[in-house]
């Protein structure tokens, strides 16, 4: 594992624990969309089935666990905790998500890591895709870790759209989401380096995936860097 990978988990275990510190020490989940939420906890589930099946290092499988066991903890507050649940936007929380996870599935029966970058994008690829699919049996850790990187790339939708029909953004919300961005950003670099130090670095489908988690991050970033800039509260146009 290099600096960059570790680098990332360790910006993505902060911004989880910045969720869980605004709503334990607020008991509040204001500016929190419960979809995105479950769509995180829907994406580590998914990945992370072969906790049953491999065991890769210690520190992996502590990681996967934490994940997967935060990510519950904090639908289970928004849904059950009778304090938190009070104060979730449900109103402004109404992006349909069921048609994202739907589109995630399809995608991923169709393009996983069966498939070489070359393949994807020759004239024949359609070709290629159907004779996979009749001939072969799809192997379900395979389907599903796809699927959980589609659905990780767009999980964040919700929760910007969120942000930007109420328009305030809290601090704690705010360094939350910078913190998502940012551990996407270090991960895109980890691939980067991985791509020219190991020589069968075959994880196209995840990098495609970071620029574009990556891309719907931008509009966030340059709001809040003008929140910075100027040491205003970060409003977002609607």
């Amino acid at each position: 594992m290099n600096i960059f990978r570790f680098a990332g988990d360790m910006t993505h275990l902060i911004s989880i624990l910045i969720l869980l510190l605004k709503i334990y020490a607020t008991k509040s989940c204001a500016g929190i969309s419960l979809k995105t939420q479950e769509l995180y906890a829907l994406v580590f589930l998914t990945r992370y089935l072969d906790l049953l099946t491999d065991y890769v290092s210690l520190y992996n499988s502590v990681m996967k666990i934490v994940f997967i066991a935060s990510s519950l903890a904090i639908v289970w507050c928004m849904r059950r905790h009778p304090l938190v649940r009070r104060s979730y936007d449900k109103d402004l929380d109404t992006f349909r998500h069921q048609y994202v996870v739907l589109a995630c599935f399809v995608l991923a029966l169709v393009l996983h890591e069966k498939f070489t970058v070359q393949e994807v994008f020759s004239n024949e690829f359609h070709i290629i895709a159907m004779q996979y699919v009749k001939s072969v049996n799809l192997k379900p850790l395979q389907v599903f870790w796809a699927f959980s990187i589609y659905l990780e790339a767009v999980a964040i939708l919700p929760q910007l759209v969120l942000l930007q029909r109420s328009g305030n953004v809290d601090n704690l919300t705010g360094q939350y989401v910078v913190f998502l961005g940012a551990y996407r950003g270090l991960y895109i670099i980890n691939w980067i380096y991985r791509y020219f130090t190991e020589d069968h670095f075959t994880r196209w489908i995840a990098c495609v995936s970071g620029l574009v988690q990556t891309a719907l991050y931008a509009d966030f970033f340059y709001y809040y860097y003008l929140s910075w800039k100027t040491n205003t509260k970060l409003k977002l146009p609607a």
